[in-house]
């Protein structure tokens, strides 16, 4: 869809962005409390005191209750460091903070916000963008997809939406558009 393109846009506005995806792959790394609730889970998976991401991938894909399994594990954590972020900041009295979810509605997280954008693209584009990832074939993208809200219902409950297939500047420009509507409301 163009999240990650679309943080390190909002970072450059001085909007800081936690990314859901960011704190995942910490609790993947050696040192994180995750790393024995996931080997419990998932034997096998932990080498070297990290998650080995393609041996989870393999065990979790397709198979719902390995994936509600790993999720209870990692959502938790997620929102705790989501929490810290959201704290570091308030402390510093920023404007605007944002958060990069990929599940965003699916997890009720947009109730922790008070505006929501969706950044999106057309589906033919999106595969062309996931596809190119290592390791991501159609069967993982439809798979993907299944669990995720459609992108029509994320469009219609957002407060915003960037389109991102018209070039980066254009994201550049509408993002600016809105944060810089943003903060001339708050200034009233």
């Amino acid at each position: 869809m163009g999240k990650s393109t679309a943080g390190k846009i909002l970072e450059s506005l001085d909007i800081p962005v936690h990314d859901a995806d960011g704190a995942v792959h910490r609790a993947f790394a050696k040192g994180s409390s995750a790393i024995t609730d996931i080997e419990a889970a998932f034997p096998g998976v932990v080498e070297n005191g990290e998650v080995n991401r393609l041996a989870l991938g393999t065990i979790v894909f397709n198979d719902i209750s390995a994936i509600r399994l790993l999720e209870n594990i990692l959502h938790p954590l997620v929102r705790a460091d989501r929490e810290r972020f959201v704290a570091v900041h308030q402390r510093q009295r920023r404007f605007a903070i944002a958060f990069d979810v990929p599940l965003l509605f699916e997890t009720n997280t947009d109730q922790e916000c008070d505006i929501t954008i969706v950044v999106t693209a057309p589906s033919f584009i999106q595969a062309y963008r996931v596809l190119g990832r290592p390791g991501m074939t159609v069967e993982r993208l439809q798979a993907i997809r299944e669990r995720q809200m459609p992108d029509s219902e994320k469009r219609r409950r957002a407060g915003f939406v960037v389109p991102t297939n018209l070039g980066k500047r254009f994201t550049v420009n509408k993002l600016r558009m809105i944060i810089g509507g943003l903060r001339a409301q708050s200034e009233l």
